[in-house]
């Protein structure tokens, strides 16, 4: 059982036919219709999504418009760019099991499968546990199972791996495999192309809502850089792992401790920072120090703590401890006005019903906005964009426009958490740029990022996490 055909026009017209347990990979710029693809395949279109649609999607045969949306959910799974919007429960097992129960299964049947898929997605850390006091990275891991508990014959992953550490990235290629091995059809739409070396059996590069181009995987796997990067796709080669100077910090958190060099002047400290959930000691934070004017790369694996401390830094996390600016100890309140924060899922941070009028939300008021919008709206390709509303844009193009957003803020904090999710290889640049900008302005850049690509370009030094130690 697979996907067999699809041809679809939204607004133009593209033919791929896939045989049953094929992997495919679709890649291609941002806004070029790989998500869109991924909805006429799972019946989000036309089931949900409003449109103008042309031609046919086609499941062993049948019409996927015209499929019960019960039959659609038995054969397909699908993991979102950012898997909260797809829980339907507050816990792992929980939402493990979800699918079954709609279907009706046994119940003995449907702990014996939530069981194996625990172990066979190594889990077993997560049972237990709230789904909103995961990491983004672990509940990716999550909704991957969660896609594959019931056995569907098709799984459509949209960028899997925008949130997952080195670590989980070779735990996902292993499940990939199994689920290859298994017979599954696999369809994947990413810009991160090096860990699918060997299990791709096709590769299409889409453009302008079109195929432009199709691959198998052992044609793909020959291209040399320069073809890769004509086509704007990112390198098939994994990064080296970048090695910028660690930070001035210390603590049960800190996986590198150091001791200063001089003592610091200006920038953002932490001290005595410790913050818990529901018992579960998640950040202890001794002393830490990040340079004005430098980009600080905060690393580690999926549940160190990262995205908690940026939360903290922004004021919008209760915790232990203290941060200050330059000497001057800030509430949480005179945090959340110092700093502008791109958070993961960046359809929370749109508020407006047009680009132009998302620029101006928050944008500092000087002689110079203008112009300088209009600038970085050319830089990140957002340019033809700014009368349409920001819902209407691809993942990229939304992450683009929020980095556009906090760039034009004059915040002296500005915390980027993994903004190169949905970006591809062009824009990996323009973003480093942004940071660059806002760091040269005597801005304190926070990074964080599992990207290797991308901290290679940015990353000036690197505060690196570890999970803390229960209390």
């Amino acid at each position: 059982m697979g996907l067999r055909r699809l041809r679809r026009s939204h607004p133009r017209r593209s033919h791929a036919a896939r045989a049953a347990g094929e992997t495919v990979v679709l890649c291609g710029p941002s806004g070029s219709g790989k998500s869109t693809a991924l909805r006429l395949m799972n019946g989000l279109i036309p089931h949900f999504h409003e449109g103008r649609l042309e031609g046919t999607a086609d499941l062993d045969g049948q019409a996927i418009a015209d499929l019960p949306l019960d039959q659609l959910g038995r054969r397909t799974g699908t993991v979102l760019q950012h898997p909260r919007r797809q829980f339907f429960t507050d816990q792992t097992e929980t939402e493990l099991a979800f699918a079954l129960e709609n279907f009706g299964e046994p119940t003995h049947a449907i702990r014996e499968r939530v069981t194996t898929v625990i172990g066979e997605h190594g889990l077993n850390d997560f049972t237990g546990r709230r789904l909103q006091d995961l990491s983004g990275g672990q509940q990716q891991q999550v909704a991957c199972a969660a896609a594959a508990t019931h056995h569907p014959a098709l799984l459509l992953f949209d960028e899997p791996t925008s949130n997952l550490s080195a670590a989980a990235i070779e735990r996902f290629t292993a499940t990939l495999a199994r689920l290859r091995a298994g017979g599954a059809t696999i369809v994947i739409a990413e810009h991160r192309l090096h860990f699918l070396h060997g299990l791709a059996d096709r590769v299409i590069a889409m453009r302008d809502g079109r195929i432009e181009t199709e691959w198998t995987g052992a044609e793909f796997a020959t291209l040399d850089d320069a073809t890769l990067r004509a086509e704007g796709l990112r390198s098939l080669t994994p990064p080296a792992r970048p090695a910028p100077a660690p930070a001035d910090a210390r603590g049960p958190s800190i996986d590198r401790a150091t001791e200063p060099a001089t003592p610091p002047t200006t920038g953002l400290t932490l001290r005595s920072l410790r913050c818990a959930f529901r018992g579960h000691r998640v950040l202890d934070i001794e002393h830490a120090h990040l340079r004005a004017g430098t980009i600080t790369a905060i690393t580690g694996p999926n549940g160190a703590g990262k995205s908690t401390l940026a939360r903290i830094i922004t004021g919008l996390q209760r915790h232990e401890g203290e941060v200050l600016l330059n000497g001057r100890r800030l509430s949480r309140t005179q945090r959340q006005r110092a700093c502008a924060y791109v958070m993961q899922d960046v359809q929370r941070q749109l508020f407006t019903d047009s680009v132009e009028a998302e620029l101006r939300l928050g944008a500092s008021r000087d002689n110079e906005h203008d112009a300088r919008s209009r600038a970085l709206l050319r830089d990140l390709d957002l340019e033809a964009f700014t009368d349409r509303h920001p819902l209407s844009l691809s993942g990229g193009q939304q992450q683009r426009l929020v980095v556009a957003a906090a760039r034009l803020s004059g915040r002296r904090i500005v915390v980027f958490d993994e903004p190169s999710s949905g970006v591809d290889r062009r824009h990996l640049r323009s973003i480093t740029q942004v940071m660059r900008d806002l760091a040269a302005g005597g801005a304190v850049v926070i990074l964080i990022s599992h990207d290797d690509e991308l901290l290679a370009h940015a990353a000036d030094q690197e505060l690196c996490l570890r999970p803390a130690e229960l209390p």
